[in-house]
């Protein structure tokens, strides 16, 4: 398996992963949004390497996060997919792997994720983490990772995912 930033002709692959992997076009719309308003900071795909079939993605996007009334440089993890035929393959793990190395190496001081923290814990992410932001998605499957040190000191303030969640939201 093979993972790399996903380019321009990567986008019809990533739109059969989400079709395939949701019951409703929100994800495939959500990722095409965030591109086309620059929040996209960074989109994933997973190949086979003898085929170069697509196993899966996933997206990172900007978020506005305030701790003790300062801007937070903050991420969400949204969406993360792998073909049903590929599931419980190891792709997803190296994929959410390989999003939060690039995110480290890119300064981000938290990540964001809406999901199930049976699986996410694995990675680092906790509802405890996410405990005090101000979000819509506020809750037992709200979670954060703390990237590296440095968080500053204060209360927990906002913590909004781009505005094409918004849309996603309505679904």
């Amino acid at each position: 398996m093979a993972i790399t930033r996903a380019a321009p002709g990567d986008a019809y692959d990533i739109d059969d992963i989400l079709t395939a992997c949701f019951p409703r076009a929100g994800e495939a719309m959500l990722v095409k949004q965030l591109a086309i308003d620059g929040d996209l900071v960074l989109a994933l795909i997973a190949r086979d390497e003898r085929t170069s079939e697509a196993l899966g993605m996933v997206a990172v996007s900007r978020m506005d996060v305030v701790i003790g009334g300062e801007e937070v440089p903050s991420v969400a993890l949204a969406p993360l997919a792998v073909m049903p035929a590929f599931r419980q393959t190891g792709v997803a793990e190296a994929l959410a792997g390989a999003a939060i190395e690039e995110m480290k190496r890119a300064g981000a001081l938290l990540m964001f994720v809406l999901g199930e923290p049976g699986y996410y814990g694995r990675f680092g992410f906790s509802v405890e983490a996410a405990e005090g932001f101000e979000s819509p998605y506020a809750g037992p499957f709200f979670m954060a990772l703390e990237l590296q040190g440095g968080l500053p000191c204060g209360p927990r303030g906002k913590a909004e995912h781009a505005p094409a969640f918004a849309a996603l939201s309505e679904d």
